[in-house]
């Protein structure tokens, strides 16, 4: 039986008025293809549906990664609906989502109900801004004493963007009462926690989507 992954995106394009964002492709395209390759069925879906800016700096020309492009150019909003008919759920990152995806209520219900039934839930990068507000319905928060990472508070100083995000997603995280796990700067690193999977940044998408396929096979 072939497995259905539901991708959720970012519509969000600004971080200061000189600075511009978007979805980050390689923790989009990376993913698409390790799925692809597994034979997965995915849909692409975003905040607001249409057309998915990408942050500037991180689009790539590269060959293999434009099957996963043209499925950015015209995406179908999130839904609530969407909590239904999928096996796992997929949350790239990029900086627009540190923006759209912690109060958007409809990403926050369909993760909700993704854990409740125990389904497999996977972020990369600034991906974990989704499931920080996410909780149980009994009011839990979903990282709560799980194994976690993100984007790191050090890597966010590092690109010096910290002092223009809502909020640093470590800290956050932690603030859940996550064991949140950390690594070097940039290096690839990936955390599964039983059907909760998180990876640390852009060099972690490859090895975040494998521990997704690893949860939906087991």
């Amino acid at each position: 039986m072939s497995k259905n992954v539901l991708m959720v995106v970012t519509n969000h394009t600004t971080i200061t008025d000189d600075h511009k964002t978007g979805l980050w492709l390689e923790e989009f395209a990376v993913p698409y293809i390790v799925f692809k390759d597994q034979g997965y069925h995915i849909k692409v879906t975003s905040i607001e549906g249409g057309e998915v800016a990408l942050d500037p700096n991180s689009i790539e020309d590269k060959a293999e990664w434009k099957e996963a492009e043209q499925e950015l150019k015209d995406t179908e909003k999130l839904s609530k609906q969407d909590a239904n008919g999928f096996d796992a759920i997929f949350l790239p990152g990029g900086h627009g989502t540190m923006f759209d995806f912690p109060d958007n209520d409809t990403l926050q219900y369909v993760l909700q109900q993704f854990a409740e039934e125990n389904k497999v839930i996977g972020s990369v990068c600034h991906g974990p801004a989704g499931i920080v507000n996410v909780t149980y319905e009994d009011g839990t928060p979903l990282v709560k004493d799980k194994k976690v990472t993100a984007f790191t508070d050090s890597e966010e100083k590092e690109m010096q963007l910290d002092l223009h995000m809502p909020f640093l997603l470590e800290s956050k995280i932690r603030e859940k009462g996550a064991d949140f796990q950390t690594d070097e700067n940039w290096s690839d690193h990936s955390v599964r926690d039983g059907n909760l999977v998180t990876g640390q940044n852009p060099q972690s998408s490859q090895s975040t989507a494998k521990k997704v396929v690893e949860a939906l096979e087991a």
